[in-house]
């Protein structure tokens, strides 16, 4: 019997089936590994419904990662400008962004993905997709992939310790003394020589 295409009749809630799909295939095959249609097809939805409600592959792998932001607005605010000072902004947009949630959305994601290993592996494909490819390998003279560990445990080492354990000073620090205590170190791990 052929599959209908489209929509699916009486608004059913095609777009968390896909998200939901997604999470899935992601996963089990990893960013590379999964398809638009076998996510659509495990949906039971055509695939250019992936389309239709993500834009296509990328955004819905952000979405399926239920990160807190859109980390695309993000990286168009902090990657340009002067690669120097690229830590700086980093640290100030994530505070901002953190700060003005509350730190609840990172919380639930950090607390997930220490004990979900699908969780995990979604946040270790966004860390190789999104920072490696479109953040450090513009500015890493070398050695991108261990540049990206090295930020990311920068970066989620600071949110762990201010927004889940809530360690004092550092969780009430306002946040220019939080940008220039962490931006030099990760500024290093960026462009700075590595051993």
């Amino acid at each position: 019997m052929p599959r209908r295409r489209g929509r699916r009749p009486g608004g059913a809630d095609t777009r968390a089936e896909l998200l939901a799909a997604a999470r899935v295939e992601f996963a089990e095959r990893g960013y590379d590994g999964a398809t638009v249609r076998v996510i659509a097809e495990r949906a039971g939805v055509d695939p250019a419904m992936v389309n239709h409600w993500f834009g296509g592959k990328d955004s819905l792998f952000i979405s399926a990662l239920e990160l807190p932001v859109d980390p695309t607005t993000i990286l168009a605010e902090v990657v340009p400008g002067d690669p120097d000072h690229l830590a700086e902004r980093i640290i100030a947009r994530f505070l901002e962004l953190w700060d003005g949630t509350g730190g609840a959305p990172l919380s639930a994601l950090l607390q997930s993905v220490a004990t979900h290993d699908i969780a995990a592996r979604l946040l270790r494909e966004f860390v190789e997709r999104v920072l490696v490819a479109r953040v450090v390998s513009t500015v890493a003279p070398d050695q991108a992939a261990l540049r990206a560990g090295l930020c990311g445990s920068q970066i989620l080492g600071l949110a762990v310790v201010r927004y889940v354990l809530k360690v004092e000073p550092l969780a009430s620090a306002d946040h220019a003394t939080v940008i220039a205590a962490v931006a030099p170190n990760l500024q290093r791990y960026l462009t700075g020589p590595l051993p």
